[in-house]
């Protein structure tokens, strides 16, 4: 019999992916799919974070490349993901330079991310994890959806009724 303090809460579950040399999660929930990349249409105009918009299943979604995101390098892409999110009534995916796992945090409470100045918008970080001995930034999808927002309603097709 497994010792509770030790089960993971499927509720809590993270799927964990790496950007450079950090670790990052988001929650399970939101989750899709995760794919290999597919051929990628640029969008002009697009912020520059969103590499462009792709096909999958008859379904524009537009990619956002974490990378490019958090300010770092181009990477070499051979283990490149994307990880293909539901937020709120849109699908958005990520590129990331590799999925880790999935994992829960044992029922302990997520940890406020820390406030360090210009950029945590950006970043779009809301909570602090552990798994392991290793620190997990959560990011917060629902920033993803509001970079995406204006792409995807200049799309054909795409435009969102008013409230």
């Amino acid at each position: 019999m497994q010792d509770p303090k030790h089960h993971t809460d499927p509720r809590r579950s993270l799927v964990g992916f790496r950007v450079g040399d950090v670790e990052y999660a988001v929650p399970i929930q939101s989750v899709r799919e995760i794919v290999a990349p597919l051929p990628i249409t640029p969008l002009p105009h697009a912020p520059p974070a969103v590499t462009g918009v792709i096909d999958h299943r008859g379904e524009v979604i537009p990619i956002v490349d974490l990378r490019k995101r958090f300010g770092l390098p181009a990477g070499s892409g051979a283990r490149g993901k994307w990880i293909l999110l539901d937020v709120e009534d849109r699908r958005i995916g990520l590129a990331v330079d590799c999925v880790t796992e999935v994992f829960g945090t044992a029922g302990a409470e997520l940890r406020p991310a820390p406030v360090v100045g210009h950029g945590d918008g950006e970043r779009g970080i809301m909570a602090v994890a552990r798994n392991g001995a290793t620190m997990v930034f959560v990011l917060n999808v629902r920033s993803f959806e509001e970079l995406t927002a204006p792409v995807i309603g200049s799309l054909p097709g795409t435009e969102r009724e008013a409230p």
